[in-house]
């Protein structure tokens, strides 16, 4: 991908639909006068008159409580520096956005035009009752750190300027668990910090919180090792000045335990790293290219520990890891500050979760066979589901023993189940596809290249990474539409009607006509359907030519299915095919089934469209629990239709006594699991979050999930299809390119793990 395709790519993603990153949405019912009329006047009166009596009441009757304000001046913006508040306002609208879908912290940007600190922190304090936390970012040291001290001391809500100590936190949790695996302890190894900003002081303070030893370290800044006897230094150099007579990085790392990197690009070479210790730990955190380059550290090195920023290799020091999580906890015991007790808390559950057994969803996601602490995984990966679970409470507890909090926890249970509440599953499960399929993209067939919304999904795939396209069509149209989209890529064009196809559709037509010439089909007649782009892309993907294919924008679902059907086929334990939808809802996402083939399944099919519905959630990362829907509760109608949903289920007990599944049931009890335990204690559902719904036939899916679409704005993924010998997925007539792009992962993903079979059967036989 180009850098002006990239650039224009970032300008219309922050432009459209509507500018902007983030907006407000109300909490509370407004459709009625009556519902005004409280929300505004007269009803508003009573919560003010309450906060009047008592200013602490603003957190029961407003949303200060959970309101992040993210403040910045714009004086150092990433890698930009100095751009001033309004072209910052970018990256802190992100920052809220990720406190949003990470924590569930409602963040409020605010850029304030000031470089003077003291007019910077009046204006803070001055706006501090809106808000239940500060997030200071971007603000250039040295004023960074008078900002941050003096704003902590005169309010009583936590402040935390993240760029300090968000990195801090999360290399601090990685360098312990860094130096358990090299057999080195904290007091002991030299460190040398390349770097003099607010992180690289934040991190060292914190490092030597945990047992690192003044004289053990080394900080550099541009001009070389920071020694006492240079003039001019900041107190906060001043604070790390060394008495030792070295100059340089080189002279510095020679013998050197671990090396810190917050600085720039390529500044240490092999040979410095040749020099350092036996086992070193290199933290080469520059963004976006890091000190060393991670290929040449690891060539140079076989016994290095290393860890980066970067999310293309192992070991990412990533602050999202911690300041959603850390914030999370402050606000949830109302703590009046974020203070060391409580980051060092956040450093012993992030490296203490580094070593627990890792999710097989975290597995998947990162395309690993069984990640496990070692060299290559000394802190959690961002999309591991445990952080929010974990982090926060451990942050809680030390406000809570620390005398900080002015809301204790009592019930840990209840809060950690909030917590899983509160996770954002609804966007995760697009992200971990998206990720998963980057991990080891196929080659997709695009059966209709040659329209321009097919190919834009074609041209994001590519660009992206999630897969490599084959785009079927037209050559001259799918040509110039690639110019109208400056979608330069040297990627396959195949015209299934072109004379250059001729081969090809000669021997898919043999092929066909091998396999179906006792089901009325002539050679002549093969050859002609291979003229069909939906029959010669399956005839790719049969014949190896191709990992998967999507289609469908053009033509009804019925027309596409069928060619499928004739030449691919069903797999061979498979009595019928059937389709899953995969819904985005605000309560995490929810697997459907059977939404598009079988009209009126038997009990028997119903059980089987289980048993594939539970395997797609399990690829997928997710611990199916399902519930089989009908109208009726467990008994309490003797219909036949009721009958065949109990059968169902009779069978699904009988064939996979593990399988978490339960009914005939209704909607509501399935998803309400204290209307569950209070009606019916004996299901297997009681205290579960079904997952997967099984409807007793196509309509009831068909119109739930369209309904949950349009009504709700739930995210559809699919129809995905079940129990096919290929990878060949069917997109709903005139999707969106969005939707496009979602079933490319899907199609990716479904490619993966059928290679994963054929290589575990191998391997076996």
């Amino acid at each position: 991908m180009s850098k002006e395709t990239k650039r224009r790519q970032a300008l219309i993603y922050h432009a459209k639909p509507q500018p902007g990153k983030i907006k407000v949405v109300p909490t509370k019912p407004y459709s009625t006068q009556r519902d005004l009329a409280l929300a505004y006047s007269p009803g508003v009166a009573e919560p003010c008159k309450e906060i009047h009596k008592d200013k602490d009441q603003v957190y029961k009757y407003t949303a200060k409580g959970n309101i992040v304000a993210v403040i910045s001046n714009g004086t150092a913006v990433l890698g930009l520096g100095d751009i001033g508040p309004e072209a910052s306002k970018p990256v802190m609208e992100g920052k809220c956005l990720l406190f949003k879908i990470f924590a569930d912290i409602d963040g409020i940007d605010i850029e304030l035009d000031t470089k003077d600190v003291d007019t910077f922190v009046e204006t803070v304090k001055t706006m501090a009752p809106t808000f239940g936390g500060i997030n200071l970012e971007d603000i250039k040291a040295p004023e960074a750190f008078e900002i941050e001290r003096r704003l902590k001391e005169e309010l009583d809500i936590p402040v935390m300027h993240d760029d300090q100590h968000g990195t801090a936190i999360i290399s601090a949790a990685a360098l312990l668990n860094a130096l358990e695996l090299a057999g080195k302890e904290i007091d002991k190894v030299r460190i040398v910090i390349s770097g003099a900003g607010a992180a690289a002081v934040s991190c060292t303070r914190l490092y030597k919180a945990f047992g690192a030893k003044g004289e053990n370290i080394l900080m550099l800044d541009s001009k070389g090792v920071i020694r006492k006897d240079r003039e001019n230094l900041t107190p906060e150099k001043q604070e790390f000045a060394t008495e030792m007579e070295l100059d340089t990085l080189d002279e510095a790392l020679v013998g050197a335990d671990v090396f810190i990197g917050l600085s720039v690009a390529d500044i240490m070479t092999a040979e410095m790293l040749e020099s350092m210790a036996d086992n070193p730990i290199v933290f080469a955190m520059a963004n976006p290219d890091p000190e060393i380059s991670y290929d040449l550290a690891i060539k140079t090195r076989k016994d290095i520990i290393m860890a980066t920023g970067r999310s293309d290799h192992p070991n990412q020091v990533n602050n999202v890891l911690g300041f959603p999580f850390i914030f999370r906890g402050a606000l949830d015991v109302r703590a009046t500050k974020i203070n060391e007790e409580m980051k060092m808390a956040a450093v012993k559950a992030l490296a203490n979760l580094a070593k627990q057994p890792v999710p097989e969803q975290v597995n998947i996601v990162y395309g690993e066979t069984r990640l496990a602490f070692s060299r290559d995984y000394i802190i959690p990966k961002p999309f591991d589901p445990r952080l929010i679970s974990e982090i926060p409470p451990a942050v809680a507890r030390a406000a809570m023993e620390s005398g900080v909090a002015k809301e204790p926890i009592t019930d840990w249970n209840r809060y950690e189940a909030e917590l899983l509440v509160r996770s954002g599953d609804e966007k995760k499960v697009m992200r971990m596809l998206m990720n998963r399929a980057k991990g080891n993209p196929k080659r997709i067939v695009f059966a209709e290249a040659d329209q321009l919304d097919v190919l834009k999904t074609a041209q994001i795939a590519y660009e992206e990474g999630i897969a490599h396209p084959i785009l079927l069509g037209n050559r001259t149209l799918i040509e110039n539409l690639m110019t109208e989209l400056e979608f330069d890529a040297d990627i396959p064009i195949i015209d299934n009607f072109g004379i250059e196809s001729l081969e090809k559709r000669e021997h898919y037509a043999e092929r066909y006509w091998i396999g179906r010439k006792r089901r009325g089909t002539t050679l002549y007649g093969a050859n002609l359907k291979m003229r069909h782009r939906n029959y010669f892309g399956a005839m790719m993907v049969l014949e190896g030519d191709a990992d998967g294919m999507i289609s469908g924008y053009t033509r009804a679902y019925s027309t596409v299915v069928k060619p499928i059907f004739e030449v691919i086929g069903r797999a061979a334990e498979v009595a019928r095919a059937a389709t899953v939808h995969i819904m985005i809802t605000p309560k995490g996402p929810y697997f459907l089934a059977d939404t598009s083939i079988i009209i009126d399944p038997t009990a028997e099919e119903l059980a089987a469209i289980a048993r594939m519905t539970a395997n797609l959630a399990v690829a997928f990362g997710f611990e199916p629990v399902l519930a089989l829907l009908s109208y009726t509760n467990f008994g309490s109608s003797d219909h036949p239709n009721a009958r065949k949903v109990r059968r169902a289920v009779e069978l699904l007990h009988e064939q996979d006594p593990v399988l978490q599944v339960d009914g005939e049931i209704q909607a509501d009890y399935a998803l309400n699991r204290e209307m569950n335990q209070n009606q019916f204690p004996f299901s297997k559902l009681v205290d579960r979050k079904v997952n997967t719904l099984i409807f007793p036939n196509l309509e009831s899916a068909n119109i739930t999930y369209k309904l949950l679409k349009e009504l709700y704005g739930a995210e559809a993924i699919g129809p995905i299809m079940l129990g096919l010998r290929r990878a060949v997925h069917v997109i709903p007539m005139g999707a969106s390119v969005e939707e496009m792009v979602n079933m490319t992962a899907v199609a990716v993903i479904d490619a993966q793990e059928r290679e994963k079979r054929k290589q575990a059967h191998l391997k076996n036989s």
